[in-house]
């Protein structure tokens, strides 16, 4: 399906998402804090409507920002209709909660009419009360009832431009309900543990519940629902969409733990390397491993792009999984670093991209 300017489903990549804290009265704080998200690298940004002085600034939101706009709607079937009109990119619904079946087919025809797509949302503090009484609480059963409810409403109506999500607040609760939603559907999801919690733990726990779907091959769109200033919200995001091998689109550094067996000066190798190859190559998907023994060294070292097994002040620098050179300890760093840059420019010609590496 389409939002604005990007696709997901399918082939595309898997969107980062993140919402706005500002309250959305407030043009130039929303404004601000939108372009500080897609510095992070943000994709799509969300934003409250909850009354009529927030749906005002929408077409102003809308012109001022580069990434599609979504727009999140509750209880209010004309606040669906005014952010339809000011020509978002997509506007958050759930159907249960506007007013009733006419309501959503004038939502909806609305929508259709004018290219705008859907996210029907389903949380687990939300499911309607006979299904709590079905199913005695919010389970997985009752959330994807919920959730193919809507997706029928909206067939009925011969509307498809729409993705779901299923959020709860327990990582196990939203792994299974996701996982029997995509057995049962072929659209678009969103992923996301709501109410993640403080930075720390929040990124822990959004990890736990996410990775276990982006493991499976589930998910189009993520975000990551911290306490926290939303910004802080992106690189979470990339980060386990690179630790589940999903999107890698940044340098991604494997170092064995210290311990006994390590024959050189494995931390600061690490972290000199690390500082090296961010600041110059910030957008390069590579994967450097980076091993201090000759136990599991030199087999891990060979199963990255680039890798150096050390051992007694000196190592051996691996390419695509074949020895390059043996070097002394003190010229490890440089000799790894000729090898990134080989990487580098070899990754960009194979895929016709621009350069990879920092402006200066």
């Amino acid at each position: 399906m389409r939002i604005g300017n990007r696709r997901i489903g399918a082939h595309h990549p898997i969107l980062v998402q993140s919402m706005t804290s500002t309250l959305t009265e407030d043009l130039k704080g929303t404004l601000e804090q939108i372009r500080r998200l897609e510095e992070a690298g943000c994709e799509a940004v969300r934003v409250a409507c909850p009354n009529d002085a927030a749906a005002d600034n929408l077409p102003a939101i809308k012109a001022g920002m580069t990434v599609p706009l979504i727009v999140d709607i509750h209880f209010s079937f004309r606040l669906a209709m005014r952010a339809i009109e000011a020509g978002v990119d997509k506007i958050r619904l759930n159907p249960g909660n506007i007013g009733g079946k006419r309501k959503v087919q004038d939502v909806t025809k609305a929508a259709k009419d004018r290219g705008v797509t859907m996210r029907l949302g389903v949380n687990s503090g939300s499911v309607e009360k006979e299904l709590l009484e079905k199913y005695g609480w919010p389970s997985p059963e009752a959330m994807v009832e919920s959730a193919m409810r809507h997706v029928e409403m909206l067939e009925e109506l011969d509307y498809h431009d729409f993705c779901i999500s299923i959020k709860s607040t327990d990582c196990q609760t939203l792994v299974e309900a996701t996982r029997e939603l995509a057995a049962r559907c072929e659209y678009p999801l969103h992923l996301g543990v709501t109410e993640a919690g403080l930075p720390a733990y929040g990124s822990l726990k959004s990890a736990a519940g996410l990775g276990a779907l982006l493991l499976s091959g589930i998910g189009d769109t993520i975000r990551v629902s911290l306490a926290a200033d939303p910004v802080l919200e992106i690189p979470v995001c990339f980060d386990i969409l690179k630790a589940t091998g999903r999107r890698v689109t940044s340098p991604e550094l494997i170092a064995c733990p210290t311990c006994g067996r390590i024959e050189i000066d494995l931390e600061t190798l690490v972290k000199d390397v690390k500082l090296r190859v961010e600041s110059k190559y910030p957008k390069l998907p590579v994967k450097i491993s980076i091993l201090g023994c000759v136990v599991n060294g030199p087999g891990e070292a060979s199963e990255a792009d680039i890798g150096v097994a050390g051992g007694k002040g000196s190592g051996v620098i691996y390419r695509a999984g074949k020895q390059v050179k043996l070097v002394k300890e003190n010229e490890l760093l440089d000799s790894l670093m000729e090898e990134v840059a080989r990487f580098a420019a070899e990754y960009e010609a194979k895929n016709n991209v621009g350069s990879t590496a920092a402006p200066k």
